[in-house]
């Protein structure tokens, strides 16, 4: 890696300030750094100025409403979530999520707005300027061929957040901020199935704060993650499982998956098991429902066939586990 580029560096006061910033043309949002500043110093992004947003303390709200909601500021960082009480006591799973990202002096600066905003990854992306330059760039950055799909016309590089999953099973909503004012959408909006273009926000549009919904009487929510490595790596599949069980039935089921696709999904399909019992039959249908609709590319090391066996098994075995604990 080479040094950073020379940069200008606002600090903003506000909210208002910050997107005021952050809509200008060559400028980057900053929060922990902790995706950004490595980019930065592979040559990947060579922004004009910076908008540092850790003076916002708008940003780091994590607060419980009257009716049982969760609101979560996009700057609270993930350390925070890993060990906060009343994350703790109202989605552990999102705790957990937050603890299989990276190593501690990682989660202590990254946040949850930047790890839901991250950047997609490849082998042919995240390389040295010399590497890629060498190879005639990709798609994503200054080459006009995908190396993972050369006949193919879009960008396959997979989106790594282990925090999506837990929130899309969780029903999150997000809030956006930009110069033109403020909107909220359903998490699974945010995102495009495109590995250059993988964000739907505007120019200059900032994540302000996640909102997830009160939790249902008798669903659990479980998470689950394979990597090359037991710690620090990113996901090769990151699954969440959303499960509620009526009389030894299932009553609802949501699964959601990430680091195999440029986005993250949520399993469409699920509600087909609705009313059978969470066996063997089950937990084989629900993997096969998420083997079929992961599309793992040749964006890692790993074969792309492994990784969709593996994200079909974790959601296989977080519905099974789920099942015994409500047992």
């Amino acid at each position: 890696m080479r040094a950073l580029p020379e940069f200008t560096l606002h600090r903003p006061d506000s909210l208002a300030e910050a997107v005021a910033l952050g809509g200008a043309a060559g400028t980057r949002l900053l929060a922990g750094g902790t995706d950004l500043l490595p980019n930065l110093r592979r040559g990947l992004e060579q922004p004009q100025a910076l908008v540092d947003l850790s003076q916002l303390g708008e940003l780091r709200l994590l607060e419980q409403a009257a009716d049982g909601s969760l609101a979560i500021g996009a700057g609270v960082t993930l350390a925070t979530l890993a060990s906060d009480p009343l994350v703790a006591r109202t989605l552990p799973a999102l705790a957990e999520a937050a603890r299989a990202v990276a190593a501690n002096t990682h989660r202590t600066s990254a946040t949850l707005g930047g790890n839901l905003c991250q950047d997609t990854r490849c082998v042919f992306y995240n390389q040295s300027e010399w590497w890629r330059a060498t190879n005639g760039y990709c798609l994503k950055r200054n080459g006009t061929r995908c190396h993972v799909a050369p006949q193919g016309e879009r960008c396959h590089a997979a989106f790594c957040s282990d925090i999506a999953p837990v929130l899309l099973v969780a029903g999150a909503e997000v809030q956006l901020a930009s110069a033109s004012g403020t909107r909220t959408l359903p998490l699974a909006q945010l995102y495009r199935d495109d590995g250059a273009a993988h964000l739907a926000l505007q120019p200059g549009e900032l994540l302000v704060r996640v909102r997830i919904p009160p939790a249902v009487v008798g669903e659990r929510i479980a998470f689950a993650k394979t990597r090359v490595r037991g710690g620090v790596d990113f996901p090769l599949a990151s699954a969440a499982v959303a499960l509620r069980l009526h009389e030894g039935r299932i009553a609802s089921l949501r699964a959601a998956l990430s680091g195999t696709n440029s986005l993250p999904l949520l399993i469409e399909g699920t509600a087909a098991l609705e009313g059978c019992t969470v066996d063997e039959a089950s937990a084989k249908t629900l993997r096969q429902l998420v083997q079929k609709q992961v599309q793992p590319m040749r964006s890692t090391v790993t074969p792309p066939q492994y990784r969709r066996e593996a994200a079909g098994v974790l959601a296989g075995r977080l519905l099974r586990s789920l099942a015994l604990q409500d047992g």
